[in-house]
């Protein structure tokens, strides 16, 4: 158990590993039009340890975004083992949350400013018929995909990039240069996975990425053309924000 001491209390530093279908909510981060995966689970971790618990995420995900690996820690001086922290939460949480894993963290440790990098997956239905079994998971491309040519656009996007064209308007950051790792594309029967891995993310920026390589894959959009958006740094120019319901964040890298 690692503890800080806060005046004459000692306090332990709790790290959860959050996973949730993201449909009903507003996304992760707490706000005034709605409810957010975060209040969701601060008013139980309120019930369960008696106090009043502030979560730090690893990041926002968006209204209809998913994780399955999303990261927060909260600073306690409950003494509750943190299996039995686990077990409370899940008993109680709404069934479209749930948490995997609670453990002890080091004193410094932040699960936003200690992350190291974020894996999203984009899931697209290509067919010609609907499944209602992933229309929550997955968004539904009927038309036929390229997925060679988007493999070659993708080529364009990784490494360290100005990717001022792939942030949606309404964004605060000034700095728009990141580093993304790597952007996998694979195909399982009906459903194409796209993986993009980055030190870090823009305002939809992964969804902007999504909807720029599902316009190359339909052909309406050469493969080429990536690395102009990129230069010319327009958002204009790339192809459509792709719906929240297929991203889902895979995990938090630290």
């Amino acid at each position: 158990m690692v503890l800080e001491r806060s005046g004459t209390i000692f306090m332990r530093n709790i790290k959860l590993t959050i996973r949730y279908d993201g449909t009903a909510y507003v996304g992760w981060q707490r706000q005034k039009n709605g409810v957010s995966v975060q209040e969701a689970v601060e008013k139980t971790l309120r019930k369960i340890i008696g106090e009043k618990i502030c979560l730090i995420g690893a990041g926002r995900t968006d209204s209809g975004v998913h994780a399955r690996g999303q990261v927060a820690n909260f600073k306690t001086a409950s003494h509750l083992a943190p299996e039995r922290i686990k077990r409370a939460l899940n008993s109680r949480l709404p069934e479209d949350i749930a948490v995997s894993a609670v453990e002890e963290a080091g004193t410094d440790f932040h699960a936003q400013f200690s992350a190291l990098g974020k894996r999203y997956r984009y899931t697209i239905l290509n067919s010609d018929a609907k499944d209602p079994f992933v229309r929550r998971f997955a968004y539904y491309c009927p038309q036929s995909l390229d997925l060679s040519e988007m493999r070659k656009a993708a080529r364009h996007l990784v490494g360290k990039h100005d990717l001022k064209a792939l942030q949606n308007s309404g964004s605060v950051r000034k700095d728009t240069v990141r580093m993304i790792r790597k952007i996998a594309i694979e195909k399982n029967g009906p459903l194409v996975y796209i993986d993009i891995e980055a030190a870090g993310f823009l305002y939809n920026m992964a969804r902007n990425i999504v909807g720029t390589l599902i316009e190359v894959g339909r052909g309406k959009m050469p493969a080429v053309r990536v690395k102009e958006i990129l230069s010319g740094k327009d958002r204009r120019y790339c192809g459509p924000t792709a719906p929240a319901r297929g991203l889902c964040l895979i995990k938090v890298i630290y």
